[in-house]
């Protein structure tokens, strides 16, 4: 049985240019050579071997600082002739001029660059270096002066968290497409590193999901926080993207349609689990994407504690890395949370879309039809969510374009519409 890939995360090295105090994966210096790091005919098979998984899947090339591969550009010529959505990851302070060219060239989509302050001292401080601030905005500006498509990543923290509404202002001024908000999950270097109070959680998704209908030009999308799922439902059960499951890609997909590699091979359900189901230097990526017993378990979830009696587990299922990170098993209560289930009944996501009477053009159907089949169910979902939200009854191209910018950015000729 195959399962839908929308998303692959490539952990490229371990190298870094910088030493952030939370890094999930406790990356090295460029001292270290990383000798055991996948070559770049392995990382191209694996390349292959995705594509079978799943046409045009996004991969997102990061990890460590994945510009400092002197092979990334032809890691991303080839996934780009396959079909594959070429991204990356980075600190951003190595996207020079020349850098970006290159990059464009090869076939890179976008960037999603880290700004974790704007108070330069408090950014740098954050990574570990001074005047990483500095560049990162240089990077940016390069981005948007040659129109690369970029994203910005911020990691909320108890000492940066106040700065949000000023973040979301900023990623609007400087041409972002979309601002993500992560939420750590405390692994790696990070395992030492003091988060947020649940409760602060709580209230910063709440605060994200009105910035959001404030700022319909920027998508602000939290990360690592599946319960904001639970929050937008309980300010607005009556909305059809509420009802949506957080499975269908607005939520936690690890392990569902989603995966992380090791700079070595090894695969996990995200890089916040480390428990590593295979190795693509010993099974196939297919294999192990499609027969993992720890994959199975994500995608027929049996959930324990409060996840388990919780109303809103079918639209939230709390994060699986929090009760691993705390030394609990995978099903486990997400300790993040401070919902206290009601008993009652079980809030079921949003299926039968034929309820919401919404029609489509016969250009849009056109338009879907020529997306790959496995993309082509979540897309009719969230499309038909999203014009029963306009308060309208047919779903059109200009529809799907604006779905597809908000996703891809504008340059995003043949693939996936929203």
């Amino acid at each position: 049985m195959t399962h839908d890939l929308i998303l692959v995360a490539i952990n490229l090295t371990r190298r870094c240019n910088l030493a952030c105090a939370h890094c999930y994966l406790d990356a090295s210096t460029l001292r270290d050579c990383g000798d055991n790091e996948l070559t770049t005919d392995e990382v191209c098979q694996l390349l292959h071997d995705i594509v079978a998984c799943g046409e045009s899947t996004m991969v997102v090339l990061t990890g460590g600082e994945p510009l400092v591969r002197r092979d990334l550009e032809e890691i991303i010529s080839y996934g780009t002739r396959l079909g594959l959505v070429m991204v990356v990851g980075t600190n951003g302070m190595m996207l020079t001029e020349r850098r970006v060219a290159s990059l464009k060239r090869a076939g890179l989509l976008g960037a999603g660059i880290s700004v974790d302050s704007l108070d330069a001292d408090k950014h740098d401080k954050f990574r570990g270096q001074s005047g990483a601030w500095k560049k990162t905005m240089a990077g940016i500006e390069q981005c948007r002066r040659q129109q690369l498509s970029f994203q910005l990543h911020f990691s909320v923290t108890d000492n940066n968290a106040d700065e949000i509404p000023a973040v979301i202002d900023f990623a609007s001024s400087s041409g972002a497409r979309i601002l993500n908000f992560f939420f750590l999950v405390c692994t790696g270097r990070g395992s030492a590193f003091a988060d947020i109070t649940a409760a602060r959680y709580e209230h910063v998704l709440g605060e994200i999901i009105q910035a959001q209908k404030n700022h319909p030009e920027l998508i602000i999308r939290p990360r690592c926080a599946p319960h904001f799922k639970r929050i937008a439902f309980q300010q607005n059960p009556e909305s059809p993207l509420n009802r949506i499951s957080g499975n269908e890609g607005d939520g936690c997909i690890a392990g569902t349609h989603y995966c992380r590699i090791t700079p070595e091979g090894g695969i996990t359900a995200c890089p916040y689990i480390e428990d590593e189901v295979g190795n693509i230097r010993q099974q196939s990526f297919a294999e192990i994407w499609n027969n993992s017993e720890y994959f199975r378990r994500l995608r027929q979830p049996n959930l324990k504690g409060a996840c388990g009696s919780c109303e809103f587990r079918k639209l939230c299922g709390g994060c699986r890395a929090r009760p691993v990170a705390a030394g609990n098993d995978l099903m486990d209560a997400d300790p993040w949370c401070t919902y206290v289930p009601t008993g009652n009944a079980l809030i079921e996501p949003l299926a039968d879309m034929a309820a919401l009477d919404i029609h489509w053009s016969s250009q849009a159907e056109n338009r879907l039809a020529k997306v790959p089949s496995f993309l082509q169910k979540m897309i009719r979902k969230r499309a038909e969510a999203y014009v029963a939200e306009l308060g309208e009854r047919e779903v059109t191209t200009d529809h799907l374009k604006i779905l597809s910018a908000r996703r891809f950015g504008s340059n995003m000729p043949g693939r996936p519409d929203v």
